[in-house]
């Protein structure tokens, strides 16, 4: 695998200057990682070009990710200076503290405005993400309607756009934007395990590899509860060979690894191996 992982379609590159443009209009932004992948999932260069402005840090897909590993990265985020919760977009309570914690990130601005004698004016929160981080779910979940449409790929959303979420609060959503290069492979990987790049960026059964060897070290209870045929002892290449004879995936040659790897990673994606994250506190 190369060390560097290029996937920039043209797009991207133009919502990056309009969000550079627009960062000057908006009061904060709200940063929607991933719980899994908090690291891998933070956009360096957008975090750079919008580091002036206050910020909510919302940890998505938690219903994904390893419950005490994403109260620690709470914890970590809140210790360096941002405000930062974790949420379900499926849970209404969940849906209303982030309104909440996006509100009041506007108290200073409104003491302001009331001082020189102005209406208080709604915070207009710029949200920020990379591709597949749940944005557009986000949204429509703070709007109370399909302001975003939805996609289960990454790239999908291409423009930007306001919507009013209350008298107080209004957002300006934007495309989710990679950026050019990764220089870090890692990175990469923990992108293409969660689906926020494609998967034939990288190669299939490598990454089938790598995260069957982070599974056997750190989640190997999971891995066990999916595949009770699978041992500690399994190297990956005995592990894929006993998934594909299992599943019935054969071809003339033998075991169809490349279609066990796939289902594999899918499953695992899509959390049928419990709730697992990919980037462990330290």
């Amino acid at each position: 695998m190369a060390n560097q992982v290029h996937w920039y379609p043209g797009h991207m590159k133009k919502a990056q200057n309009e969000i550079e443009a627009k960062i000057k209009i908006v009061d904060c932004v709200i940063e929607l990682l991933d719980a899994r992948i908090p690291l891998s999932s933070r956009n360096k260069t957008l975090f750079k070009i919008t580091e002036s402005k206050k910020r909510l840090v919302v940890l998505t897909k938690n219903d994904l990710a390893d419950e005490n590993e994403t109260k620690k990265w709470i914890a970590h985020f809140n210790e360096i200076g941002f405000k930062a919760i974790f949420a379900d977009l499926n849970k209404e309570s969940d849906i209303k503290k982030i309104i909440s914690s996006s509100e009041s990130l506007g108290e200073a601005k409104w003491e302001k405005e009331i001082k020189k004698g102005m209406k208080p004016q709604p915070v207009r929160a710029m949200v920020i993400g990379i591709p597949n981080v749940g944005k557009s779910t986000f949204i429509n979940k703070l709007a109370k309607r399909h302001a975003a449409s939805v996609a289960n790929k990454p790239g999908h959303t291409k423009s930007q756009q306001w919507i009013k979420v209350s008298n107080k609060f209004e957002l300006l959503d934007t495309p989710g934007i990679l950026p050019s290069s990764y220089e870090d492979k890692n990175s990469a990987i923990n992108l293409a395990l969660v689906g926020s790049i494609n998967d034939n960026v990288l190669p299939l059964e490598e990454l089938a590899e790598h995260s069957f060897k982070f599974l056997k070290e750190h989640y190997f209870t999971n891995l066990k509860e999916r595949f009770d045929y699978i041992d500690e002892s399994d190297s990956f290449d005995v592990a894929i060979r006993k998934i594909a004879n299992k599943r019935g995936y054969l071809s003339k040659g033998g075991e169809d690894i490349e279609k066990a790897s796939k289902v594999f990673l899918n499953e695992l994606k899509n959390g049928l191996l419990g709730r697992i994250t990919f980037e462990l506190w330290h």
